[in-house]
């Protein structure tokens, strides 16, 4: 095989990225060809996805693709965001929006489904952290408004490669963030499905990661670009394509995903679900090449983002990166927030929310003032560092992990002043990776999958998902080395 050309669709719940993979000289070349806004949308009193105009947005993406490539594309793969997924009619289309993981259904459905198994017992059958919106809440939810339990769904990354031509499964990594796999094996837990009465027929095949599903057959198929491209599915879960994305060597690292969301953990050879676990409420996700990302969710940039959409909507229009300019120049704020509070995962006057906690506490306010933006993003900042610094030391004290260098990718590995703070909290060395590690990690296990094999390189068939990201990652760490004029 010659040198393939690959597209990686990374979905965000902000933006979704299409990204093509060329070669020159036996050097990889990966290009940002399309990026479009994805936000929830409110849909008969809920919170939902838009999932035709997402569609619309990768099939565009995908034409750009086969426009800048001029050539077949040999493999495409989709990563997303886990949890939310599509329910799929007798016919096999979408009966409506999917719903978003924010929508508050789920609030009431956890602590039903937590009275229906123990929590112990829950934590001990999956290993996965508890989260209001993971699948399994989302479905015992869906029963509860009558909603037909027959019908088949699909997690987000994996419906999207069924619209193209794939087969409708369930990729590892992705099936384990629903709390439904059972502990240590590729299957469905029954004995969730029949105590919460759920469909045990309706759940998807499990297949593993980097398995061929199908080709492109959709409209696109039609295109000569398309006509014989394989859909692989990736580390389907951002998270686990992110953690693939590093190339880190060794065993005394850490790694922080960050964007809405602060995934903090380690890679293991095998779960972790002792008590000490549980209580710490940390979860063993499936990772490429069969590892195990133990971490924990952390609340993440959503909380400054939520923030800035709040002043904005009263002219403040200061960007990002002025903001933490200026909290850079900031002191260390007197007392620090509980970022992991339930109710800041709720959109809305995030502000107030935060004066809100403080006010529970006994605490003054950040500032009476909820436009002093400088003052509430300098907490954030400090708050998260602080957060993160509390999960490593967790994850040594019950891994028995040494750790000295934390990996930071994802959006939020631009922000120099949050991993500077991390860096004074934790101890440890703090590696700025890429902002786009899914991408790279998406198509790391494509590469892996198709085995490719130069005939001017020392043999690379068979190399793992890490050997890839290290041929990926340039040693500067910089991803995308042009952009597409057609974007």
């Amino acid at each position: 095989m010659n040198e393939p050309k690959l597209v990686a669709i990374d979905l965000g719940a902000e933006s979704c990225r299409l990204s093509l993979l060329r070669w020159t000289q036996g050097k990889p070349q990966i290009t940002l060809v399309h990026r479009f806004p994805n936000r929830p949308i409110e849909e008969h009193g809920s919170l939902r996805w838009d999932i035709e105009a997402i569609y619309r947005g990768v099939l565009e993406g995908l034409l750009r693709c086969a426009e800048v490539a001029n050539d077949r594309i040999e493999a495409i793969g989709v990563d997303g965001w886990a949890v939310d997924y599509v329910r799929l009619n007798g016919s096999g289309h979408a009966i409506g929006n999917p719903f978003c993981y924010r929508d508050e259904r789920t609030v009431e459905a956890e602590r039903e489904v937590c009275r229906r198994i123990p929590r112990e017992r829950l934590y001990a059958l999956t290993g996965i952290q508890f989260l209001r919106f993971n699948t399994v809440y989302q479905l015992f939810a869906d029963s509860k408004q009558k909603i037909d339990q027959s019908f088949k769904w699909l997690n987000l990354p994996e419906y999207l490669t069924y619209r193209l031509g794939g087969d409708a499964v369930a990729e590892m990594t992705n099936a384990t963030h629903s709390q439904m796999v059972q502990l240590g094996t590729q299957e469905w837990c029954r004995e969730i499905f029949e105590s919460l009465d759920l469909d045990f027929a309706a759940a998807p095949d499990i297949v593993p990661t980097g398995s061929i599903v199908g080709k492109v057959t959709c409209a696109l198929g039609r295109i000569d670009a398309f006509r014989e491209t394989k859909l692989i599915v990736p580390a389907c879960h951002d998270t686990a394509s992110a953690v693939a994305g590093i190339p880190a060597e060794g065993d005394g690292w850490a790694f922080i995903s960050s964007g809405t969301w602060s995934l903090v953990g380690v890679t293991l050879e095998a779960p972790v679900a002792t008590e000490a676990a549980r209580l710490k409420n940390f979860t063993n996700l499936g990772g490429a090449d069969g590892k195990i990302c133990f971490l924990k969710n952390v609340n993440g940039m959503w909380l400054l983002q939520q923030c800035l959409e709040h002043w904005r909507g009263r002219g403040h229009l200061l960007s990002v990166a002025e903001l933490i300019d200026y909290c850079g120049r900031s002191g260390e704020p007197e007392y620090l927030l509980d970022v992991d509070d339930p109710e800041l995962l709720l959109p809305g006057n995030m502000p107030a929310k935060i004066n809100t906690q403080f006010q529970r506490a006994g605490l003054p306010p950040v500032s009476r003032n909820e436009n002093d933006v400088v003052a509430f993003a300098n907490i954030i900042l400090h708050s998260l560092a602080a957060r993160y610094a509390e999960v490593l030391k967790d994850i040594q004290d019950i891994t028995g992990k040494k750790l000295s260098r934390l990996y930071v990718v994802g959006g939020g590995s631009k922000n120099t002043v949050l991993n500077r703070l991390t860096a004074e909290r934790t101890g440890m060395e703090v590696v700025p990776g890429p902002a786009e590690s899914a991408t790279i990690g998406n198509f790391a296990v494509q590469l892996s999958t198709l085995g490719t094999d130069y005939t001017d390189r020392s043999a690379v068939r068979g190399r793992s998902t890490a050997n890839w990201a290290s041929i990926l990652v340039p040693s500067d760490s910089r991803l995308f080395v042009e952009k597409s004029q057609v974007v």
